[in-house]
């Protein structure tokens, strides 16, 4: 996907996903100079695909970009609001990342740890499609939600 977006109809159909909507309106809401008006939502989601050729590209070790770590910040900025809305708590990301490129990254509910990804190659951060980017934040979606479901408790404990 570069200039001449061809999108597959299981991309187009990914847009529409809850996930991609959110994850979207987060993108939307950083650009406060309107930069980025004139974008198709694809072309915004664009910096998240990577595909297989240009994954083998990227060396193996290399330490992430400030660019590389915010889409990753919001990426699971819009894991965590997808969750708050579907459960009434408030989620709370938080991210340690080593310059190298390793870290972790976990959604806080309460007390309770909603989600808890182990990240690694933080530089090759990427999706080969927009329905693959849909399904990665969709599953952690709803297994953080499932988490708030069965823990309640502590999760809504002050």
């Amino acid at each position: 996907m570069a200039e001449t977006l061809e999108l597959s109809a299981e991309d187009n159909e990914a847009l529409a996903t809850p996930y991609l909507r959110e994850l979207i309106k987060q993108y939307r809401a950083q650009d406060l100079h309107g930069a980025w008006e004139g974008k198709s939502d694809a072309q915004l989601l664009e910096p998240y695909i990577l595909s297989a050729e240009a994954r083998r590209a990227l060396p193996l070790m290399g330490d992430p970009d400030p660019e590389t770590l915010w889409r990753i910040e919001l990426f699971y900025n819009a894991i965590g609001l997808s969750i708050e809305r579907a459960t009434g708590v408030m989620v709370t990301p938080m991210m340690k990342m080593h310059h190298e490129g390793f870290g972790r990254m976990v959604l806080i509910a309460g007390r309770l740890i909603a989600v808890n990804k182990q990240l690694r190659d933080a530089h090759r951060f990427g999706f080969p499609s927009l329905a693959k980017l849909a399904e990665a934040g969709t599953k952690f979606v709803e297994e953080g939600v499932d988490m708030v479901k069965k823990y309640n408790e502590v999760a809504t404990y002050g």
